[in-house]
């Protein structure tokens, strides 16, 4: 693979989780046939005004958190973060996001602290793999790190299998912002969690049907009739077996995982940022790149104004380009940004 910068996987890493989450987003909830009847194969965004959810905005805060704390993040500072930018103030229309965060906030609000706070009905949701991106960004080459740090995010808001798909989300970032290949960024995915963990059992069936596409991948993960489709080792095989279907290639990943439905938004995110990560921002099309702004802050409001790209920098520094970049961007059509 051609040489890569840093600083140009970690926006393609980030821009990528939430250019695949606006795209994925009118899918979440919907079987592939509902797709189907409703837009023929998605191959690009269906909405009018395509924009990220929450899967995009807790991303930026764990981001701010990370780079505000590095290496030295303990679950302290995860739990006074959430009371700072999320628990102690006014909430946006969509409530403070997914049942997890419903159950952690519901917690926090109560007065329990770390690790009480992440015992809710929905300790296994994919609400921290969807957060994890920025810690793969930040110990790029190391998926222990980076699975370390995410499961001091993770022990304000969740637990157990939870846990697990969040630290194989953040090994395989971390692998992809190194260069590895895609089976190698499957690999680093494997070897956090525990072998046989649920996560860990659905990644294989995944990977292993990877090459028979998405039918197959879907086919090997879900529960058929289970209403939840918020289930992180589900959710986090998804965007793997999407990634490694289409080999790391950027288009295909997210549009495979967009097509299979379920909780198409997380993992079009993921899928995403993955494939982001290992090809660089260029490898985004310029259309859906140029569509992302800086968030609104629907769900949750202290995220207000902040790009996904002032992250990315935020969590790359070089010493010729210390500041994160401006809000507002042009992509060139080698994926670079200049400010407008």
């Amino acid at each position: 693979m051609a040489s890569i910068g840093l600083r140009a996987r970690a926006r393609g890493a980030l821009l990528g989780l939430a250019v695949g989450d606006a795209l994925g987003a009118p899918a979440e909830n919907m079987k592939p046939s509902e797709i189907r009847a409703r837009w023929g194969r998605i191959t690009g965004y269906v909405a009018e005004r395509p924009a990220g959810t929450d899967d995009t905005e807790y991303a930026i805060f764990s981001g701010l958190l990370l780079a505000r704390h590095g290496s030295a993040l303990t679950p302290a500072h995860v739990e006074a973060a959430w009371h700072e930018w999320i628990a102690d103030r006014d909430e946006g229309p969509f409530r403070g996001a997914g049942f997890s965060e419903r159950g952690t906030l519901e917690n926090l609000r109560r007065g329990l602290a770390a690790p009480i706070s992440a015992q809710h009905r929905h300790a296994w949701s994919d609400g921290l793999a969807m957060r994890a991106a920025p810690f793969g960004v930040f110990a790029a080459g190391r998926p222990a790190e980076a699975a370390r740090l995410v499961a001091i995010d993770g022990s304000v808001s969740h637990d157990g299998e939870g846990i697990h798909g969040g630290q194989a989300v953040a090994a395989g970032f971390a692998a992809a912002m190194a260069g590895a290949p895609s089976d190698a960024v499957v690999a680093a995915a494997h070897a956090v969690v525990p072998d046989d963990s649920w996560t860990a059992r659905s990644l294989r069936r995944a990977v292993t049907v990877a090459h028979r596409g998405e039918r197959a991948v879907r086919s090997a993960v879900v529960i058929g009739g289970y209403p939840w489709t918020d289930l992180a080792p589900e959710a986090v095989a998804l965007a793997f077996g999407a990634y490694a279907a289409a080999d790391g290639d950027f288009e295909q990943s997210v549009l495979t995982a967009v097509n299979m439905g379920r909780d198409a938004d997380t993992t079009a995110a993921v899928a995403g940022a993955l494939a982001g990560a290992t090809r660089g921002v260029s490898a985004i099309p310029r259309a859906w790149a140029t569509a992302i702004g800086p968030v609104l802050g629907r769900c949750l409001p202290a995220m207000a104004g902040h790009h996904v790209l002032d992250v990315a920098d935020l969590l790359t520094p070089t010493p010729r380009d210390p500041e994160p970049a401006p809000a507002d961007y042009t992509l060139a059509p080698d994926g670079t940004e200049t400010p407008t």
